[in-house]
C-alpha cells in the first residue's frame, strides 16, 4: 500500500501550529481561486454554501492497492473555522497516482451541522455527495445546487482515473 501523507507542502503533524493553519490557508485560497477560474458558477455556489471544505492537495497512488490523505479547511462565512485530514483507502482496478484539490460543500444548514457533530464522518456513509469535475464539462444546473452537499473535484496533477468521494473519512486536526 502506498500512502503518500508526505507529499503535501502543508508539512508533518510537527511544528508550530499556526504556521501549519497558515499554509493550508493559503493553498486552500489558491486552490479557489483556480476552482473559481476554471469552473463558471463555482463562486456562486460556494457563497451560497453554509460552509465549504478545501482540501488544496489531496494525493492518492496505487497499484490495485491504494491509498490517499490530504489536509484541508473548513471555511464558514468565508472564516477558517477549523482543519480537517481526508483518506482513502481502495482496493480494485486502479494504477497511478493523482494530485487533486477537492472541495466539498454544505448547501444547508443541516449538512453542515451534522458534519461539524461528527468525530469523523465519512463520504457515502454519513452523507451522498453530488460531484463534478473541474474540466471535464462539468454543469452546474438548477439540480445540481439543489443537494444538500456537493463536491468538485480539481485534478491538480497526475492520471489515475478516479473522482469518487465514496468512503473516504474526514477527521479534525488538531492545529
Amino acid at each position: 500500500v502506498v500512502l503518500t501523507g508526505g507529499c503535501t507542502t502543508t508539512g508533518t503533524a510537527q511544528g508550530d501550529p499556526a504556521a501549519q493553519r497558515a499554509a493550508i490557508d493559503g493553498e486552500a485560497n489558491s486552490a479557489l481561486s483556480r476552482l473559481y477560474a476554471q469552473q463558471p458558477g463555482s463562486r456562486e455556489l460556494v457563497n451560497k454554501a453554509s460552509g465549504v471544505l478545501v482540501f488544496p492537495t489531496f494525493t492518492s497512488a496505487g497499484f490495485l492497492i491504494g491509498g490517499g490523505t490530504g489536509r484541508g479547511v473548513l471555511r464558514v462565512g468565508g472564516k477558517s473555522k477549523s482543519y480537517h485530514s481526508m483518506t482513502e483507502a481502495s482496493v480494485g482496478l486502479l494504477a497511478g497516482a493523482q494530485s487533486q484539490a477537492v472541495f466539498i460543500l454544505f448547501m444547508t444548514p443541516q449538512a453542515l451541522a451534522a458534519f461539524e457533530a461528527s468525530k469523523g464522518w465519512t463520504v457515502g456513509a454519513d452523507a451522498s455527495v453530488s460531484m463534478l469535475t473541474v474540466g471535464a464539462n462539468a454543469q452546474i444546473t438548477s439540480q445540481t445546487a439543489q443537494q444538500s452537499v456537493i463536491g468538485f473535484v480539481m485534478t491538480n496533477s497526475g492520471l489515475m482515473g478516479n473522482v469518487s468521494l465514496n468512503g473516504n473519512r474526514i477527521t479534525p486536526l488538531n492545529i
